[in-house]
């Protein structure tokens, strides 16, 4: 019998050691996770925990110019993309069965409003069917959501802080325990004007900015996965044998 157990043991302990317990993660959204600086300032925060090795994942590596040669440029970034266009034309579900990922944030709805004054209701119900995507390519997807930032030119932000504030109700409703969905506020403490390069997108105070409010809920979505895959890992069925 001890002979048996400690046989068990072996053989889980090495299925475990066996199993891809890699974490992916990727960065979606427009221009605004694109062509920034917050990736890299985000990559040198993780690489002080044990989150250092995530791979970031996407189809696209371009950047602004950050001076960091180290860090994982992978993003899904498309500057100029609307959220309702994305989910219309299911592009995201090509991006996720290229690039799967565990964890993925978003920042998506700046142009909506800015180029075409979508709406609050259709770019919700874009989000609604980007999320159902995201669950689609991983049941167990864990999806941190944005309120977005401000805007320094024109008068749009009535409207991107409508879009915020019906952000937190919608993410409770669709949230699981499985896949949770956490909000992040990119709004608040976010200056229009002294934030910005060009009155949209950020300058090394608003990259700065992003990646502090990103941190502490990407880490903790990262924990969250690994324990899922910790634990998916260690439900190995060991057969008897006489």
């Amino acid at each position: 019998m001890v002979a048996f157990k400690f046989f068990a043991s072996t053989l889980l302990a090495s299925t475990v050691a066996g199993q891809n317990t890699t974490l992916r993660y990727m960065p979606f959204g427009d221009s605004i996770t694109e062509i920034i600086c917050w990736r890299a300032m985000l990559w040198e925060k993780l690489q002080t925990t044990e989150f250092a090795s995530v791979n970031w994942v996407g189809s696209g590596k371009t950047e602004n110019n950050c001076g960091d040669s180290k860090y994982d440029r992978d993003n899904e970034g498309h500057s100029g993309f609307l959220a309702i266009n994305i989910a219309n034309a299911n592009q995201l579900v090509g991006w996720l069965k290229t690039n799967p990922a565990d964890v993925i944030t978003m920042h998506l709805g700046t142009n909506d409003i800015v180029q075409q004054n979508k709406p609050v209701d259709q770019i919700i119900a874009a989000f609604t069917k980007l999320v159902g995507q995201m669950r689609d390519s991983n049941p167990n997807m864990k999806i941190i959501v944005a309120q977005i930032i401000p805007m320094g030119l024109g008068s749009y932000n009535t409207a991107i802080q409508n879009l915020n504030k019906a952000i937190p109700t919608w993410a409770q409703g669709l949230n699981k325990t499985e896949s949770p969905i956490w909000v992040v506020d990119q709004y608040t403490g976010f200056n229009g004007g002294s934030d910005l390069r060009d009155g949209v997108h950020p300058n090394q105070s608003g990259d700065t900015k992003m990646a502090n409010i990103w941190y502490p809920a990407l880490v903790h979505a990262l924990e969250v996965a690994k324990a899922d895959k910790l634990t998916a890992a260690t439900k190995v069925e060991v057969p008897f044998t006489a």
